[in-house]
Order: C-alpha cells, then sequence, then structure tokens
C-alpha cells in the first residue's frame, strides 16, 4: 500500500463523485417524474468515456503539436525508457517531443501495450539525465497505474453532473413534471443546479491530485531515486514560470496529464488546481529518500 493511502483517497473521491450523480439524479426524476432523462445522459456519459480512453494519446499529442523521435534523435530518452520498462516489466511505449520551449512532460495511452510518453524540448534542455530519468519514471507509473483511465472516468461522470444539473437547472425554472405535492422545492433545485457541477469540478481535481502523488512515489520506486525527481521539480516550477503555455481549450484539457501545472500561477489557483503544490511533492519525495537510506 502506498504510505500516504493515495488508492484509498481515490476510491473515497469516486464514491463521493458517485454519490452526488445519485443525489442529483433523484432530484431531477422527482422533478420530472421520469428516470428516462438520467438514462439517456448516462449513455451520453458512458459515451464520452469510450472516446476519450481510446482516443487520449491523439489529442494530447495533437494538443502539445509533438512528433514521434527515433532513437537517433532523442537516445537520452530512448536508454531510460527503455531500461525503466524493462525492469517493470512493461513493453516499450512510443516517444514523442513537444516543439515549445516549456518545460513539461506527459505520457498516455489506454494501457502499457498502447503507451506514448512526451517530453518538450524545453524540460530536455532544462534536466540534466538524472532528472529526466526521474520525471520518466514519474510518467511511465501513470500508464502502469491506469490513470488515463482513472482520469477519464472521472471527468466523464463529472460532465455527466453538469448536463444533468442543467437539466435540473430547467425543471427549477420552469416547474418541471409531476404534483405539487411530490415536485421538490424549486429553490432548492436551483440551489443544487449551481452547486452539483463546482462539488464534481472540485472532487475531479482532488483524483487527479491523488494520482500525482502516487506516480511520484511509485515512480521514485522504479528508478530508485526519490531525489532525482525531487531536483527536477524545483526546476520546473522555476522553468514552467519563466515559460508557461497558454490556458487554450485543448492544452487545458491535456494540462492533468503533464508533471507540472503548465500555466502562470496567476491563471489557476491551488484552489482550482489539478496538481498538488510542488512544495508538498518535494517534501513527500525528500521524506521517501530518507526512508531509503533508513533501510
Amino acid at each position: 500500500m502506498h504510505n500516504h493511502f493515495n488508492g484509498l483517497k481515490t476510491a473515497a473521491l469516486f464514491g463521493a463523485i458517485f454519490a452526488l450523480l445519485l443525489a442529483i439524479g433523484g432530484v431531477i426524476s422527482a422533478s420530472t417524474g421520469s428516470s428516462a432523462f438520467i438514462w439517456l445522459f448516462a449513455l451520453l456519459g458512458v459515451g464520452m468515456t469510450a472516446y476519450g480512453y481510446w482516443n487520449s494519446d491523439k489529442l494530447a499529442i495533437k494538443a502539445m503539436h509533438a512528433y514521434p523521435v527515433s532513437e537517433a534523435q532523442a537516445p537520452a530518452m530512448y536508454r531510460i525508457v527503455r531500461e525503466l520498462s524493462t525492469a517493470a516489466g512493461k513493453p516499450m511505449p512510443k516517444l514523442y517531443v513537444s516543439p515549445t520551449a516549456a518545460p513539461n512532460a506527459f505520457a498516455t495511452g489506454r494501457n502499457p501495450e498502447n503507451a506514448a510518453v512526451c517530453c518538450t524540448e524545453g524540460i530536455l534542455g532544462l534536466l540534466d539525465e538524472r532528472e529526466l530519468r526521474g520525471v520518466l519514471g514519474h510518467e511511465l507509473m501513470h500508464v502502469y497505474n491506469r490513470d488515463i483511465l482513472t482520469g477519464s472516468v472521472a471527468a466523464a461522470v463529472a460532465g455527466l453532473i453538469t448536463s444533468v444539473a442543467q437539466m435540473l437547472m430547467f425543471a427549477g425554472m420552469f416547474g418541471g413534471g409531476g404534483n405539487d405535492e411530490d415536485r421538490p422545492n424549486p429553490l432548492a433545485m436551483l440551489a443544487m443546479a449551481l452547486l452539483a457541477p463546482f462539488a464534481a469540478m472540485m472532487i475531479q481535481m482532488a483524483i487527479s491530485r491523488t494520482r500525482e502523488y502516487d506516480a511520484d512515489e511509485d515512480g521514485a520506486k522504479l528508478t530508485g531515486d526519490p531525489l532525482a525527481l525531487a531536483s527536477a521539480l524545483r526546476k520546473l516550477e522555476t522553468g514552467v514560470a519563466r515559460a508557461p503555455l497558454q490556458p487554450t481549450p485543448a492544452i487545458q484539457n491535456s494540462s492533468h496529464m503533464m508533471i507540472a501545472n503548465p500555466f502562470r500561477p496567476q491563471d489557476v489557483s491551488r484552489f482550482f488546481s489539478t496538481h498538488p503544490p510542488m512544495t508538498e511533492r518535494i517534501a513527500r519525495l525528500e521524506a521517501q529518500a530518507y526512508g531509503f537510506r533508513q533501510r
């Protein structure tokens, strides 16, 4: 089990977001007198999840304008990823480079057999090989931990809640169905319609943050060098501040996959961030390194 129980936290957060979905589903069923709309949105949510899950690699790579690289073009990346994937007993993923000065990296793909790892030109110029190894270990663990599936399901459920909340708002404003005794209070319906999407978004972000902690911890175990990743995160915090990405819709949809939040601090607060604070991640990695030394 992980030292910080991130897996249990993820399970609890999934329970919370599904409980929220059930609660808003019950309200809209009472307001319309039918559960047909819930099933309709559920089917749409499943379809959106499947599309995002099967195409996540293509969407993220396209958003970053990344191109595939050969071993001759990126010898250090190939050497490190081959060594780590062999140590993990997993197939070698496809490697890409994004032509941007913003230092970052991400991994995507529905499973280890269909995975891709991408580094920006900025991160390749910023980190030394030891630090790059720490970053690539982190990214590989996102694939091995099936975080793409986790993120896809969380995003789909959050999107479904938002869609159902819009239906609930419509019902609250225009009366809905059923008789006066059965129909919920319109003000209560409107309040839930406004608050539920916000709560779903916050839970989705919390799930993303716990997965980052897991990838840090598991990646450091894979490389055997937590301090390398800690050093890389320090450089990335400064590097992103110097060369942030613009928060376009395509980049925003892929930002949760990246090892560091790619936007300027003023563009996203800690409360709304998909990534844990760098100081907390570094502190955990340093504690993990101390634990390694005590063995």
